[in-house]
């Protein structure tokens, strides 16, 4: 990350914190057999880890939830590939301000959703999915353990980015399936 990159994510951070102050977000424990609603924020980063992602949706869909997942893509265009519109949605750098906030009516939208859980998805330390993951209107958020969280999530996982999307959806599994047991 260069030094511009590191000053924007600093002053969006700071800026979130401001915005955060006054959240008064009513947190829901709530486990996988409960949950009805997910909302899923993710990095499309590799063809293989987007078709683990649907085969995790279609999981939880088969379960009866009802899933919708958004994504941030970093190249200038959508990469080309077949996906569900119902399932997912996809916002890119062209969608968000100089620091990084998203200003996509889709991702408004996302946020605006009440959802009973958000799994973030975010193993990039991508600010956009960051900020879209501190003002989502879901009771119960489930992400990764990052210094400096900013308090966002409910259920913290601490998971290495070496291991992948793979290893961190079987730690969502495993704990999101234990609470309020």
């Amino acid at each position: 990350m260069g030094l511009l990159d590191q000053l924007k994510n600093r002053i969006g951070r700071s800026q979130l914190r401001q915005e955060l102050a006054n959240n008064s977000r009513q947190k829901k424990f709530i486990n996988l057999e409960d949950a009805k609603t997910v909302g899923i924020l993710f990095e499309y980063t590799t063809p293989e880890d987007f078709d683990l992602l649907r085969k995790y949706v279609t999981y939880l869909r088969e379960m009866k939830k009802r899933v919708h997942a958004i994504g941030f893509f970093t190249t200038k265009e959508l990469p080309q590939f077949s996906y569900s519109k119902t399932d997912f949605d996809f916002f890119g750098k062209k969608m968000t301000n100089w620091i990084g906030k998203p200003t996509d009516t889709t991702v408004q939208a996302f946020i605006d959703e009440e959802r009973d859980v958000l799994i973030d998805l975010n193993l990039n330390a991508n600010f956009s999915l960051h900020y879209i993951a501190a003002h989502a209107k879901a009771g119960f958020k489930i992400g990764q353990f990052v210094e400096d969280d900013d308090h966002v999530h409910d259920l913290l996982l601490d998971c290495p980015k070496e291991k992948g999307l793979k290893y961190f959806l079987r730690q969502v599994d495993t704990y999101f399936q234990k609470i309020n047991r």
